[in-house]
């Protein structure tokens, strides 16, 4: 049935390779060509917020615009029971494997992951993975599946500062039309968690509100919607 989602659907606009703000020098000339057909696997890792999951998005909608076959599979999602999730995604094409963490440790799935691996690289595949860990500090227990995942070129992201995270919210808001002024933003990320997925919920329910009440979005309006409490004192 994905495959008869549109683009747009599947993939959130948010999560594109123009909407990704500090990326490690040369990860998006890697991601764009993994994408386009050109190398084998790469590894992606960092902790949590700092953009793994809007990457392995943003290559399979970069893979299928250019007319590609590409699979997003959140790992979470398939534990204990991997091998049947993977067998719908063999073949040629991009597959990214998100969440490594949540099958590490676990022998049949880390086997079934080892097994489709090795039979993705034979049939020309281009894997994707995502991990909070470098492939050596994850507790995988299957040697043969953490060598290969050491074999992958390895990608490994930073969690931005808050001049990051501001821009992040400017680009957000400018691709909904929302208009935000620039200490509304200030006065967001004051009081905002530092999980990007999180500020973008917050600001798809700010821009439902702008748009209800036909205002732009400043301080004393954040105010009204969100409150005052929770952070410190302007």
């Amino acid at each position: 049935m994905s495959r008869q989602l549109p683009l747009a659907l599947r993939y959130p606009p948010d999560q594109r390779f123009d909407t990704f703000v500090a990326a490690p020098p040369g990860a998006l000339a890697q991601l764009r060509a993994l994408a386009a057909g050109s190398g084998g696997w790469l590894y992606l890792d960092g902790a949590p917020g700092t953009g793994k999951t809007h990457l392995a998005l943003a290559a399979c909608a970069e893979a299928e615009s250019l007319g590609h076959r590409a699979a997003y599979l959140p790992l979470a999602a398939a534990a204990g029971r991997l091998a049947a999730a993977l067998e719908s995604l063999e073949g040629p094409g991009l597959v990214a494997l998100d969440g490594l963490e949540a099958i590490a440790g676990q022998r049949e799935d880390e086997v079934a992951l080892f097994d489709f691996h090795n039979r993705a690289r034979a049939a020309g595949g281009r894997l994707l993975y995502a991990a909070a860990a470098a492939p050596a500090a994850l507790p995988a227990g299957l040697p043969d599946l953490r060598s290969r995942l050491a074999q992958c070129a390895r990608i490994a992201l930073q969690p931005l500062d808050d001049a990051g995270r501001a821009e992040v919210l400017r680009l957000r808001a400018r691709r909904r039309g929302l208009q935000f002024d620039e200490a509304a933003i200030a006065w967001l990320l004051r009081r905002a968690g530092r999980d990007l997925a999180g500020l973008t919920t917050q600001l798809d329910a700010l821009d439902r509100a702008s748009l209800a009440a036909q205002r732009r979005v400043t301080v004393p309006f954040l105010r009204e919607i969100i409150g005052a409490g929770g952070g410190r004192s302007d």
